[in-house]
């Protein structure tokens, strides 16, 4: 069900500073949980710590990732939003992504809303979004200069430089 925010609401996203940020490019691209290739949204966290986890998880390098940027994302009240329960989808979590990629691409493709709020696999009791760059609420969405990430030295010793 599509709700305009009564408050507003903020979301974090990391991306590899040598590339735009707030662009959607990597989802169009290589797709993700919730979308197929060919699709461009933009993903983030509804926390930074969250947004740090997706980060070292999707990195899937071994080591903690250089180059890191976060911006604080700024989604003003009245924006159309849409929230998905983890029961809402049952088998979202799977590795083969069919169920959640069919979900997130109908939202897309629907144009209902200008976000999408979804479980976190890496954080379950967490949740991700889903910005539609497309949707015209989509401009109302700001978000501050990019700021370096600074990972915890303790990160660095478990996952390698």
């Amino acid at each position: 069900m599509v709700l305009r925010l009564k408050e507003p609401l903020t979301a974090y996203r990391i991306a590899d500073r040598r590339h735009p940020i707030f662009d959607g490019k990597g989802a169009f691209l290589y797709g993700g949980r919730w979308t197929s290739p060919g699709i461009r949204v933009i993903h983030c966290s509804l926390s930074l710590a969250g947004a740090m986890l997706e980060t070292l998880v999707h990195a899937n390098i071994g080591r903690v990732p250089k180059n890191q940027a976060w911006i604080e994302i700024a989604v003003p009240k009245g924006v159309a939003v849409e929230e998905i329960a983890a029961a809402d989808v049952p088998g979202w979590d799977r590795p083969d992504l069919i169920r959640s990629r069919a979900c997130g691409d109908a939202w897309f493709k629907s144009g209902r809303s200008a976000v999408l709020i979804v479980p976190s696999a890496v954080a379950r009791e967490d949740r991700n979004a889903l910005i539609n760059p497309e949707h015209p609420d989509a401009k109302k969405i700001t978000h501050g200069r990019p700021q370096p990430v600074i990972w915890d030295e303790r990160l660095e010793k478990l996952f390698g430089k």
